[in-house]
């Protein structure tokens, strides 16, 4: 425990000082630094200094938001995990777990639809060269449950294909889906 709490310190202050060289100067970031910190379990104090300092999201931070954010969440189930918070058999059954949470389902269902439409409507607009939807809100209705949408539509209409925090985001998005849909189908409730 002493080592998550020191850790996030950590990474809350490299953010921090992160954010302060991106704006006073053009180079000399620590990018690297903070992957590595958020890897060694830190990424909750990257996400809170995030929160508090640098809310504003632009094109050039979007990926490590996108990949901390994952982290974090990857991180959270595996502490739960090693503090022994998990069913005393673990199972595969993915049909029985959403037979039995059909709202889940439904709400997966929809939120894949809404974010295919998103992407659609985005594309349509990009073509007319008319207001945009944020590259934000597409990644939030991907990483709220709609990254098999938002996938599917970024190669099914070859939109957001040459944005990294698109090719390399929704798919971390949706490991850590499978990682939180893992636990919560084993997790001791």
């Amino acid at each position: 425990m002493t080592y998550l709490v020191i850790i996030n310190i950590a990474g809350f202050l490299l953010y921090l000082i992160n954010t302060i060289l991106y704006r006073f100067t053009a180079e000399g970031q620590i990018d690297a630094v903070l992957t590595i910190v958020s890897l060694l379990g830190g990424s909750l104090g990257i996400v809170l200094s995030i929160l508090i300092f640098d809310r504003k999201a632009e094109k050039g931070n979007m990926m490590s938001r996108v990949f901390v954010s994952c982290i974090l969440v990857i991180q959270i189930v595996l502490f739960l995990v090693l503090r022994g918070h998990y069913a005393d058999h673990l199972t595969l059954a993915f049909w029985t777990f959403f037979d039995r949470h059909k709202i889940l389902v439904a709400y997966l269902v929809i939120i894949n639809f809404v974010t295919f439409a998103a992407f659609a409507v985005d594309k349509i607009a990009a073509i007319e060269r008319k207001s945009r939807i944020r590259i934000v809100t597409l990644l939030a209705l991907s990483f709220f449950g709609g990254s098999v949408g938002g996938l599917i539509a970024m190669y099914l209409l070859r939109h957001k294909t040459r944005k990294d925090y698109f090719t390399v985001g929704i798919p971390l998005i949706m490991i850590m889906q499978v990682v939180l849909l893992f636990y919560a189908m084993n997790a001791a409730w």
